[in-house]
């Protein structure tokens, strides 16, 4: 660090290094202007001893003046001249610190806990801003107007958002706040337990207590960092959550195909709301062996629940009839972790 760096950081730490007689000392003056140092000790629990010490003290930090005479007087001084070389002395302090910064690798655990309101917030925001192709979301009305704008540039980029609001009761109106701006489809849920999470494309992902971002010390969020195991906040979202909620806004023929999912129930439900014919490139792993495959085909029929518990696709492949399920799938030919969905025949997957 050089001598004029290790300067600045001195002074700006004692600019800023008051004690709590100085602290108290100062707002009573800056609240009246000017005070004499027996005015000082009778509206503050300084001590009369101490008065002078602190003021003086104050005064070579250019907070106050000090004016002679009888009685002495301590006058404030504008908060903009007492600050403005600190405020000036920060900004190029920022600057010159920002230059030196290596940013810290990132933690590439598959599961991290966290419990500060403003790290949970960070990654919400940050599995977001990473949805490439889609997103579900469980969030309160106050974590929605947070991050409204987010949101709507996700939908305007051709994400497909799922958007759980929650508590129910305090949901926007869907007359006078517009759902379709920042997701394909949007529900509300009630209880104030409903938890607040984000899965980015099947994989990143949070889950938190509504009481986490409350400043709730005593509460977590957990992290699934980029890990296949975010596939169980997203089947926990889907069938737990989702399946109880009521239906705000849904415009699910927008995205143009072909579509990109992560989600089994997301592609089936696509393929039965909308009219076909379809084709699918799916890349997963099979279910009897777990090798790796891809296979492609046209989709022939599917099987849905109401409960969202069963969701699956039969495709006609080069070999013959297959059925694919989602993550974890036993009864399935095949476990579906990416896929893909056209109209017009079989999606070209070099183009994603």
């Amino acid at each position: 660090m050089t001598d004029e760096l290790h300067a600045t950081l001195e002074g700006v730490g004692e600019r800023f290094d008051l004690g709590e007689y100085e602290i108290e000392a100062y707002l009573a003056v800056l609240e009246h202007g000017e005070l004499t140092a027996s005015e000082i000790a009778d509206r503050t629990e300084i001590p009369q001893p101490r008065v002078y010490d602190t003021v003086r003290s104050l005064s070579d930090r250019g907070l106050v003046e000090l004016r002679e005479s009888r009685p002495m007087k301590i006058v404030a001084v504008d908060p903009e001249d007492a600050f403005g070389n600190v405020k000036q002395s920060l900004e190029d302090l920022i600057s010159e610190l920002e230059a030196r910064y290596t940013a810290p690798a990132r933690d590439t655990e598959a599961v991290s806990l966290v419990k500060s309101r403003s790290t949970i917030l960070r990654y919400v925001e940050e599995i977001i801003e990473s949805a490439e192709y889609e997103l579900v979301l469980s969030l309160t009305p106050d974590l929605l107007r947070r991050f409204r704008d987010d949101l709507a540039a996700k939908v305007d980029a051709g994400v497909s958002v799922d958007l759980l609001v929650t508590p129910q009761s305090h949901a926007p109106d869907p007359e006078e706040f517009d759902y379709l701006e920042v997701a394909t489809v949007a529900r509300a849920r009630r209880g104030i337990t409903t938890p607040v999470l984000a899965v980015a494309d099947g994989n990143y992902s949070i889950y938190a207590t509504q009481d986490a971002l409350r400043d709730d010390r005593d509460r977590y969020g957990v992290i699934f960092n980029r890990s296949a195991l975010g596939f169980l906040v997203s089947g926990f979202f889907g069938t737990v959550l989702w399946t109880t909620a009521e239906t705000l806004a849904a415009d699910g023929k927008r995205r143009p195909f072909p579509r990109r999912y992560a989600s089994i129930r997301r592609a089936v439900k696509d393929v039965r709301e909308l009219e076909g014919p379809f084709y699918a490139s799916v890349t997963g792993r099979d279910v009897e062996t777990g090798d790796p495959v891809v296979v492609e085909g046209e989709v022939q029929t599917t099987r849905f629940e109401d409960s969202e518990e069963v969701a699956s696709l039969n495709l006609e492949t080069d070999d013959g009839v297959l059925e694919i399920g989602g993550l974890v799938a036993a009864f399935e030919d095949v476990e579906a972790q990416e896929i893909l969905l056209g109209r017009d025949g079989i999606p070209d997957r070099e183009r994603f």
